[in-house]
């Protein structure tokens, strides 16, 4: 994340939590970075110099101005006129660093080979809430490379109960055995 994705989403964050606005703007700016990664196109019709800015903040308001905040909706148009709407990305990133700061909120991914059922992804989040005293967004991914087991990445920090970790565990302890 760029300084200026920095200080412009916690500019926005700033404003929200005074307006008391964080958690809809915080759920619009997901909406709306889905929409910007699911038509890059639009992103780029957005961003393109040669159409003049006014005409660019005049589409913003066309798409997004009956549906989302209007801090939001401003906060798109001042990125695009000032030619860094590509930060948008970095923006939610730090709102939502901010959010969860605020909210005593720590965002987990659990990794595993094959989708974790609805009962174990509830028991994993509330065993990494008690680990982490925190409340837990939980994200599910999974690698068919995972053989089997479970790792989570949480806070930075990583938790790795997958049969790959325990086998490369015990192969450094038989090295530093050997050596």
């Amino acid at each position: 994340m760029t300084q200026t994705a920095r200080l412009y989403g916690g500019s926005l964050y700033e404003l929200a939590a005074e307006e008391q606005l964080t958690d809809n703007i915080l759920e619009e700016m997901k909406a709306i970075r889905r929409l910007f990664w699911e038509n890059p196109d639009y992103v780029k019709l957005l961003a393109d110099p040669a159409i003049p800015k006014e005409e660019r903040k005049d589409l913003i308001e066309k798409t997004f101005g009956d549906q989302a905040e209007r801090y939001l909706v401003n906060f798109l148009k001042m990125l695009c006129e000032r030619g860094i709407l590509q930060e948008f990305a970095g923006c939610c990133e730090e709102f939502t660093r901010r959010y969860n700061a605020d909210h005593n909120i720590a965002e987990a991914v659990a990794v595993s080979a094959v989708p974790l059922s609805e009962k174990q992804l509830q028991a994993l989040q509330e065993k990494l809430e008690k680990i982490s005293g925190k409340k837990i967004a939980l994200t599910q991914k999974t690698d068919p490379s995972v053989l089997g087991g479970l790792r989570v990445e949480m806070e930075g920090k990583l938790m790795d109960g997958t049969v790959q970790g325990r086998l490369s565990g015990i192969s450094r302890k038989l090295n530093e055995l050997v050596v």
